[in-house]
């Protein structure tokens, strides 16, 4: 995702400290325990719910996410009621994303492997723009190539071998692009 304008590190402070201070909130109505980190990662603000004993933050993680990323929306949808600005804020919850990203790059791998060993395109299974935007980085890095397909919610990633220069040229449009 491309920010429509570049935001100073004060600006992106600001973003993460409004939300620390919705999920904190949150935490407390919730009667959770954990303590909110914030920082900047690559030009985006993030903020990270931590705590020892983690029983209870996992319910703030979900069946494949839906909790944390619910949080992620919220935490926005404050920022922008604050700032007046879109925010792409990122809320991560007891080190959830780093796992989940570990996890798609394994399987961006695989399918890497699956393609070169066949030769054959292979289809991974529909994921959100986070998940395709990881996989779609991870086959760029291995040297192939990636597109998105189908609608929201079941957008897909098919992997491809790179062919010759005259066939990059050719699909160069669709290829490397993240439409999410």
């Amino acid at each position: 995702m491309v920010q429509d304008e570049e935001r100073s590190v004060e600006q992106l402070d600001r973003e993460a400290d409004i939300a620390a201070d919705y999920l904190e909130g949150l935490l407390d109505i919730a009667d959770y325990e954990g303590d909110i980190e914030m920082g900047v990662r690559n030009g985006r603000p993030m903020v990270q719910i931590v705590a020892d004993d983690d029983t209870d933050i996992k319910h703030l993680i979900g069946r494949n996410g839906e909790v944390v990323d619910a949080l992620q929306q919220l935490c926005r949808l404050a920022v922008q009621q604050e700032t007046g600005e879109r925010s792409h804020l990122i809320v991560d919850v007891d080190g959830f994303l780093k796992r989940k990203r570990q996890i798609l790059r394994d399987m961006a791998l695989d399918a890497v492997d699956d393609v070169r060993e066949t030769g054959e395109p292979v289809d991974l299974k529909p994921m959100n723009s986070f998940e395709r935007k990881i996989i779609h980085d991870v086959v760029r890095d291995e040297g192939l190539r990636s597109r998105s397909h189908g609608e929201e919610p079941k957008r897909y990633v098919t992997i491809y071998l790179k062919h010759n220069d005259a066939d990059d040229e050719e699909l160069e449009d669709d290829e490397y692009i993240v439409e999410d």
